[in-house]
């Protein structure tokens, strides 16, 4: 398991990477947003990228808030892992979340799961 942590100002970001299945996890914990967490998200998906990872899912459960800053980030992370050719999917968008990205009518861009196990094996059908 691989742990990264940002902190800016009073906002932080946690961000732990571990695999399941050939899929590798990144759980964040704390705010996406810009005063916090935009950039660590965005340095821990580059990273992912250059090592050849392929099939990525980012589990937003404990995420408190996000702005439309944090949400510009996971957009520009699908379309990085869609050039790269890897694919990023949503775990566990909490209403905070989903409400973000529902305001914003991009709901059906990204793939969502509510479960570990099905988003996982959803890499396998693709």
């Amino acid at each position: 398991m691989v742990s990264h942590c940002a902190t800016h100002g009073d906002q932080d970001v946690r961000i732990t990477q571990r695999e399941r299945g050939g899929v590798t996890i990144l759980d964040l914990d704390g705010k996406l947003s810009i005063s916090g967490g935009d950039v660590a998200f965005r340095e821990a998906l580059e990273r992912l990228l250059s090592s050849g990872e392929t099939m990525i899912l980012v589990n937003l459960r404990s995420l408190r808030s996000m702005d439309s800053s944090g949400l510009g980030e996971i957009i520009a992370a699908k379309a990085a892992a869609a050039a790269s050719g890897a694919t990023i999917k949503l775990l566990h968008v909490e209403d905070k979340v989903r409400q973000v990205i529902s305001l914003t009518h991009l709901i059906g861009v990204f793939e969502t799961f509510d479960d570990e196990i099905d988003a996982i094996a959803s890499f396998s059908q693709t």
